[in-house]
């Protein structure tokens, strides 16, 4: 199964090899000395590093070679395949592993689903595949088929150390990604593939394929619309489909049914044409659908409907969307707005836009003071959703349009605007972040609505919605029963914090809230009041939601709170009856506040954002005397308007953003901070412009302004430099199509004398169904021409912005993708199955189009032999050029030490006469004593021959002198007392001559 070789990633450097005769003719001479076994070591050894040594530049590598092989089966699981197809391929899967994996050579085998997404169902692994009942690991969409991404994961997931090969099982209608691409790449990695096609019937199938609208369509000019379907049901000898076609046409919200009548499909594509007239600029979407006779006509119902979009540009519109509570109240500007030529289409705040389509009949839209949460009763409260503010701010950053705030009582900060993404498009924050203003306000929340349905769940919800509306500066606390009793979730006694740096953890603690059913209201308001009270607010609020079964407070606690000039509003959720709904109403009367009751918990936090904006109300300032706004920065808005403005009784705070782009125009000389003073202020946002007026337009604060001469002038300049510009578009055109799951714009620019307009910087966004913005890039592709294209891969409407230049008015347009292109196609990719399947891995053969799979997997297609030869064999390598370099300096070492040391190897020859058997180690052993003991005596004889030879003794006393001394025994001591004698090698020692003579001179000296 596996063998080893080596191999060398620079084989051009083993001709260094040729040296080697080289060096055994240098060293036969040079070595000649040592004798003929120690130079023939050494030229080996020599040989042997010289090897390693080119082996290790020549790159060597040990190279592993395995014959096992992986297969990947590829299962598309995308809608254009019938559900009992898919069962099917599952089923071939299990059987195709089963006869043919060979287990000897551990073959592996996995399993990957794709749709839009892949994922892998069963890692590659040496074993069967289970018996499965039906794919689990595909949670993504299956509205396409992304075969690019099936195979890239497949690739990644299979061992390299095997051969590998690709089983794809798809109908080949890929609209996602470029598969074709990407198997070439596939191929010189070595991996095979092999294709089993599904077959699809087009028989009884009908497709509403588009609606084609002219490119340009002015107003009140008759066009005509064409509506395309396809009747495929070649399969079926070519008969015809008979059913309805409906036409409607959608603006501002409205449908109108344009046309429906019988028709009958004839075999093939079938065009009707629609003759029809816009009198009025806006947005238009049309969409066509075909209802078939009977089911048997028509396989899939998700491609019977088609949709287009047309924009209709007039002089100039504007949205402006007011309370409902106060309508009326701008009817002076809206006035004046129409007398300078601009069209102003008034909106209640109840009534909104429901999609950004009806946004681009506007060129502007102004919220003129109109709060986020509007009406008073349970019924009649509305607010903008999250995804309505998302398409206000989409229509100005990425489509070019216009966006006014205008102030009242219940706008910008006031008005619960605080923490919104429109927060964020204007030049100016609601938030207050000056400690000198006094604007601060307290909120405590008693919740006890743990026993209505999802009761702890909505209590987080409507909290955290309450605690979001609050500013930095004010002051929130929670109260809630547990075991012990009542407790606040923060703050300790005093229970309420400032919200500023404690939001977060505020949020994340109501988390964790669990609170339980309160019995009585009284602890739990007596703690709320006096934590309202010790707080340094100018607007303090209590909420209470609650089923009402609590006791009631007593009239002392009620006192407290009126004292306290603290309000408290109840919400009853879940009530028993009349009597405890009652309880809670006369808790809200008594203390000034508002009573609602809820049957759906989907209206709590509408009802609690409503009520955190009463601890807003010191955002709006009203100063004694009111104030008269100047002109602090020129602007071509403010042309011809005086520097001093009539007086405003009063505004809403706000403070100026951190940016140079923020400019405030007109601000007020109160408060003193000029931050928090700003009456106008404007700045550019994306591709269009945003504005706040921070008083009202004349009603209760701006009453002065009526009377103004300005007045008509101020307002209708202020919203024409915001409009999106209108002007002629000259002659540029713009038109979208959608192909292979992309979304293609194409621009013709011409001068007025028809010339080619080449170079131009074109500035162009798209926004998605889902409002996030797409990156798309003009790019020139001929003389006057400018193409770009983004992919589209879910259904909604798309909408295009383009500015074709510097002052130009822009081009906008949009494209609607009713189904996905999933839907679209019915007949099996050949073209694709066939290309796949001809690419030739590297170093093996191209793979094979199997058998169809069919409603059952034939025998046919189980005999096919996935792991099969034909691939080349699979190579793992691991440097070892290291090692060789390693194993060369040992070896060096090695031909130093014979060259130097030189070893006696008579021990040899002993050891195998031990071996053998003569040993004559005793006899040897005596001999060896006896020899010793002799050499001792020798040298015992010759040192004392050497004594005697060397040493005299004499007397010490005269009258030892003359003595006689017996030389034969050395040890016998003389009764007079001789001298010591003196060693040799002492230091005062003297040789025999010198004695003697010494002798002799002392024997003339005595005579």
């Amino acid at each position: 199964m596996f063998s080893m070789r080596l191999g060398f990633d620079h084989p051009g450097y083993l001709w260094l090899l040729l040296a080697l005769p080289l060096l055994w003719w240098i060293g036969f001479s040079s070595l000649a000395a040592l004798g003929t076994f120690r130079r023939t070591v050494a030229l080996l050894f020599r040989t042997v590093v010289w090897a390693a040594i080119v082996f290790a530049i020549a790159g060597v590598q040990m190279v592993w070679v395995s014959d096992r092989v992986t297969v990947m089966y590829l299962l598309d699981q995308s809608e254009s395949i019938p559900a009992a197809k898919r069962q099917v391929m599952l089923d071939y899967v299990i059987r195709n592993v089963r006869r043919h994996r060979n287990e000897e050579r551990k073959d592996r085998a996995g399993i990957v689903v794709f749709g839009r997404d892949a994922s892998i169902e069963i890692p590659p692994f040496d074993d069967y595949i289970p018996q499965l009942r039906r794919l689990e690991s595909l949670g993504g969409r299956t509205d396409a088929t992304n075969l690019e991404s099936a195979i890239n994961l497949a690739k990644a997931s299979m061992p390299e150390d095997t051969s590998r090969r690709l089983v794809i099982v798809t109908d080949g209608n890929e609209n996602v990604g470029q598969a074709r691409l990407l198997a070439a790449r596939v191929a010189d990695s070595g991996i095979g593939i092999d294709v089993v096609p599904v077959m699809l019937e087009s028989a009884s199938e009908v497709l509403v394929e588009k609606i084609d609208l002219p490119n340009n369509i002015r107003k009140g000019q008759p066009f005509e619309a064409r509506v395309v379907l396809n009747n495929y049901s070649e399969t079926t000898g070519g008969e015809s489909v008979r059913g309805k076609l409906r036409v409607k046409q959608s603006v501002g919200g409205e449908e109108t049914l344009l046309l429906e009548e019988s028709i009958t499909l004839d075999s093939g594509k079938n065009v009707f044409p629609l003759r029809h007239q816009i009198e009025q600029p806006a947005a238009y979407i049309y969409e066509a659908e075909f209802v078939p006779a009977t089911d048997e006509d028509d396989g899939l119902r998700q491609n019977n409907n088609a949709t287009a979009y047309t924009y209709v540009r007039g002089k100039g519109r504007v949205l402006l969307i007011q309370d409902r509570a106060r309508m009326g109240d701008f009817d002076l500007m809206i006035q004046s707005l129409r007398d300078a030529n601009i069209e102003v289409v008034a909106q209640a705040s109840d009534e909104l836009f429901g999609s950004l389509a009806e946004l681009q009949a506007y060129d502007a839209v102004i919220l003129a003071g109109v709060p986020r949460v509007s009406g008073e009763t349970t019924d009649q409260i509305s607010s903008f959703t999250d995804e309505q503010i998302e398409m206000l701010v989409s229509n100005t950053q990425q489509l070019g349009a216009g966006l006014l705030m205008i102030g009242g009582p219940e706008a910008f900060g006031a008005g619960g605007w605080v923490g919104t993404k429109l927060e964020e498009a204007m030049p100016v924050d609601f938030k207050i972040r000056n400690t000198k203003i006094q604007a601060v306000g307290a909120l405590a929340l008693i919740m006890h609505a743990s026993e209505m349905a999802e009761g702890n769940h909505w209590q987080k919800v409507i909290a955290k919605a309450a605690i979001e509306q609050l500013g930095p500066s004010d002051y929130a606390g929670v109260l809630h029963w547990t075991m012990r009793g009542d407790s606040w979730m923060w703050g300790g006694k005093n229970g309420l914090l400032e919200v500023g740096s404690n939001r977060k953890a505020m949020l994340a603690a109501l988390g964790r809230m669990t609170p339980g059913d309160m019995p009585q209201f009284d602890p739990a308001m007596r703690m709320a009041v006096a934590g309202l009270a010790r707080t340094p607010a100018s607007v303090k609020h209590c909420i209470i939601i609650s089923d009402g079964d609590p006791t009631d407070p007593s009239p002392a606690t009620i006192k407290s709170f009126k004292d306290n000039n603290i309000t408290i509003s109840t919400v009853a959720v879940a009530s028993h009856g009349l009597t405890e709904s009652q309880r809670l109403q006369q808790i809200a009367q008594a203390t000034g506040g508002k009573y609602y009751a809820v049957a759906n918990g989907r209206a709590l936090p509408r009802i609690f954002q409503r009520e955190a904006r009463r601890v807003s109300r010191p955002l709006v300032y009203e100063p004694p005397g009111g104030a008269l706004p100047e002109v602090i920065f020129p602007h071509p808005m403010l042309d011809g308007i005086d520097r001093v403005l009539p007086n405003v009784s009063g505004f809403v705070l706000t403070q100026t953003k951190d940016s140079p782009l923020a400019q405030v125009l007109i601000q007020s000389p109160k408060p003193d901070s000029p931050e928090n003073a700003t009456i106008l202020a404007v700045w550019t946002y994306g591709l269009g412009r945003t504005a706040v007026l921070t008083t009202d337009s004349g009603t209760k604060w701006a009453s002065d302004w009526t009377g103004w001469g300005e007045y008509d002038k101020f307002y209708s300049q202020l919203v024409r430099w915001l409009m999106r510009p209108t002007g002629d578009t000259g002659k540029f055109t713009i038109a979208t199509q959608v192909r292979d799951g992309r979304v293609q714009v194409v621009v013709n620019a011409l001068t007025g004398e028809d010339d080619f307009l080449n170079f131009l910087d074109m500035n162009a966004t798209a926004l998605g169904p889902d409002l996030k913005p797409i990156a798309l890039r003009m790019r020139q592709s001929a003389p006057g021409r400018y193409v770009g294209e983004f992919p589209a891969d879910g259904s909604g409407s798309y909408f295009v912005n383009v500015i074709p230049g510097p002052g130009a008015a822009p081009l906008t347009t949009g494209v609607t993708v009713p189904y996905s292109e999933e839907y679209r196609v019915r007949e099996t990719n050949q073209a694709l199955i066939a290309s796949l399947a001809a690419t030739a891995p590297r170093g093996g053969e191209a793979g094979q189009v199997t058998a169809p799979l069919t409603t059952q997997p034939s025998e046919e297609l189980i005999d096919n032999d996935s792991f099969r030869g034909g691939l080349a064999l699979a190579r793992s390598i691991r440097d070892a050029w290291p090692w060789f370099v390693l194993a060369g300096c040992c070896l060096f070492l090695g031909d130093v030490f014979v060259r130097r040391v030189s070893i006696n190897l008579d021990w040899i020859g002993k050891a195998i006469t031990k071996i053998s058997g003569n040993d004559d180690s005793k006899t040897s052993v005596v001999t060896a004593r006896l020899d010793t003991l002799k050499k001792n005596k020798e040298s015992l004889d010759e040192s004392l021959q050497k004594r005697r030879a060397s040493v005299r003794f004499e007397t010490t006393s005269d009258d030892g002198v003359g003595q006689d001394i017996d030389l034969d025994k050395p040890s016998a001591t003389p009764s007079s007392k001789l001298a010591e004698p003196k060693p040799i090698d002492s230091p005062n020692a003297q040789s025999y001559t010198e004695r003697l003579l010494e002798a002799k001179r002392k024997a003339n000296k005595k005579d």
